[in-house]
C-alpha cells in the first residue's frame, strides 16, 4: 500500500473541486416526471388492486396503451390515471398517488447508487 502525502491547502482545494463537481452533477440530473414513467404490470395490478387478467382485458380492448419489452408489459402512470378518470377501473386516486411515490423512491434510490436515470 502506497501512502501519498499532500499539503493541507492542496487537500482542501481538491475537496472543494470534488464538492463543486458533485453539485454540478446534481444540478444537471435530468428531471423525471413520474407521469412519464414506465412501470410494469405487476406494480399496476398491485396499486390499482386489479388482477393480471383485468389488466390483460384492458389491453385487449384498447383501453390502455402499453409497451412490451423482453416479455414484460409496461405502462405509463399517465395511462393509469386516464383509466381512473374514464372510470374503466374502480380504484382510488390515492392508489395512483402511492404508485407515483413508489416511483419517486425508486428514482431516488437509483440516484443514491449513482445509476443513470435517463434510460428509465
Amino acid at each position: 500500500m502506497n501512502v501519498i502525502t499532500i499539503e493541507s491547502e492542496a487537500y482542501k482545494a481538491l475537496i472543494e473541486k470534488i464538492d463543486s463537481l458533485s453539485r454540478f452533477v446534481e444540478l444537471n440530473q435530468p428531471s423525471v416526471n413520474p407521469e412519464d414513467a414506465w412501470i410494469d404490470g405487476e406494480d399496476v395490478c398491485q396499486y390499482l388492486r386489479i388482477s393480471q387478467r383485468t389488466l390483460q382485458r384492458l389491453r385487449s380492448t384498447g383501453n390502455i396503451t402499453y409497451s412490451s419489452l423482453g416479455g414484460k408489459v409496461y405502462y405509463t402512470i399517465a395511462e393509469i390515471k386516464k383509466l381512473l378518470e374514464n372510470r374503466k377501473v374502480r380504484s382510488s386516486v390515492e392508489s395512483v398517488d402511492e404508485l407515483c411515490e413508489m416511483y419517486k423512491k425508486r428514482i431516488s434510490n437509483l440516484q443514491e447508487k449513482g445509476k443513470d436515470i435517463g434510460s428509465l
